[in-house]
């Protein structure tokens, strides 16, 4: 029976994307591992790998469309013996999405990946059985050929371990498994969490009709800018941060002489290394060792409850062209200021390729927003859920400042905005945290001790 490859999520908040390019043509064989398509979505463009092996009989989906819906059919996967003919004839090719989707979303590698060359179609397959979960509700990952072979032999798929891409069963575990048939799913098995409200796709009041704004600007010369996805999301969860999370900001301005001195003298020391160490590394530090320092600080928001996280995983704001990416150094009380200040290059210099996973972005308690480098005093910026909280970063300057016993004198100062989610953190701990931030950027050796 011929298996329907389906749009993948390939990232936990994806709901639809962009199939830029196929890299396979109808009537090729492909086996599992195989690259079938390149998927753009909201954030990076994405490789898609075949999980199955066999002919691909027909492309559903031509390359370039935009808004394609995860888990809906882009292409037919013939097995051996099957042909074009087994296809079945609809008009169900998959059509923009007009919403946003509540599908749950698949993993990676939960569909066939990408393909060369172009195709289009307007069939589809008769659809495999659902996505099973095992008895605590916990999803099994298994392609929808091998859902059917599973079902058909009345296996259960709990009971077999999966070879594909991160443990996903395909055909050939199912073929060869001995597993016990599959038992009824118990009726007090946990229901899938519900997806969030507000989404990337989400339709949000953001202003007067577009028809109302061209007529505005009516006979003035004007360039349309075409919104990508990555702007789109941008957009979408600035304007669900600042109409859902109630913010309040605490301000404070840090002496950095003391900083710029051990950072000059550490420098000099790694330079026979390659490492040269910036004034950000050591705010990552600062802010990394802070939430250990403050931990009912190093907290999430999570809808109906909090997540307090052990680790320090720290989110730094990354310009790119068209938006702005926030890498997460996981695990960053743990690490020196040099692999600090190594990893933080690398995920910057792979983030303005728009070539980072989406672990690589997605997590973190805490962010950082740096604008100090553009001559920026202050400002104030916008956390970016789930997290608790995000500091805002201007330059150090010099300033005249009054010293312990009266004598003025100049330093460079640096003013920093500590915007927080007042559901997570309230005035006093949030002060605490900001007070801990300035205590180690101020002493900067006791960070390593």
């Amino acid at each position: 029976m011929p298996t329907e490859i389906l749009m993948p999520a390939l990232s936990p908040t994806m709901e639809e994307g962009t199939l830029a390019k196929w890299l396979v043509k109808e009537g090729d064989e492909v086996s599992s591992g195989d690259l079938l398509a390149e998927i753009e979505t909201d954030k990076a463009t994405m490789e898609f790998e075949a999980v199955d092996d066999g002919v691909i009989g027909k492309i559903l989906v031509a390359e370039g469309t935009e808004n394609v819906k995860v888990n809906s059919p882009i292409a037919v996967l013939l097995a051996d013996g099957e042909s074009a003919d087994d296809i079945g004839s609809t008009d169900s090719a998959p059509k923009p999405a007009e919403t946003s989707s509540q599908t749950a979303p698949a993993e990676a590698s939960e569909q066939t990946a990408p393909a060369k060359g172009h195709g289009r179609g307007e069939t589809e397959a008769t659809p495999a059985p659902a996505a099973p979960t095992s008895g605590d509700g916990t999803r099994i990952f298994a392609s929808p050929l091998a859902r059917r072979i599973a079902a058909d032999k009345g296996l259960d798929l709990a009971a077999i371990k999966g070879s594909g891409p991160r443990g996903r069963i395909v055909k050939s575990d199912v073929e060869n498994a001995t597993a016990a048939p599959r038992a009824d799913a118990p009726a007090s098995a946990p229901s899938a969490a519900p997806a969030a409200a507000a989404t990337a796709g989400g339709a949000m009041p953001t202003g007067p009709a577009t028809e109302t704004v061209l007529k505005m600007y009516e006979g003035r010369e004007f360039e349309e800018v075409k919104l990508d996805g990555m702007r789109k999301t941008v957009a979408a969860r600035l304007t669900e941060a600042k109409q859902t999370i109630p913010h309040f900001y605490l301000r404070r301005d840090i002496r950095l002489d003391a900083l710029l001195a051990f950072r000059g003298q550490l420098n000099k020391q790694l330079e026979a290394r390659g490492v040269k160490l910036s004034v950000n590394d050591f705010i990552i530090k600062a802010c990394a060792n802070a939430l250990q320092q403050v931990p009912a600080a190093n907290a999430v928001w999570a809808n109906d409850r909090m997540l307090r996280l052990k680790p320090s995983d720290v989110a730094v704001a990354v310009a790119i062209e068209g938006g702005l990416f926030t890498p997460v150094l996981k695990d960053a009380e743990m690490k020196s200021l040099s692999a600090l200040s190594t990893e933080m290059k690398d995920l910057a210099a792979r983030a303005r390729e728009r070539k980072l996973a989406p672990h690589e972005y997605q997590g973190g308690t805490f962010a950082i927003s740096n604008l100090g480098m553009f001559g920026i005093d202050n400002f104030d910026a916008v956390i970016n859920p789930p997290h608790g909280a995000i500091l805002a970063v201007g330059a150090g300057v010099k300033k005249p400042v009054v010293g312990k016993d009266g004598e003025l004198a100049v330093a460079t100062v640096m003013s920093v905005t500590l915007s927080v989610d007042h559901r997570v953190i309230d005035g006093a701990l949030g002060a605490e945290l900001l007070q801990a931030i300035v205590d180690n950027l101020e002493n900067p050796m006791v960070m390593l001790a």
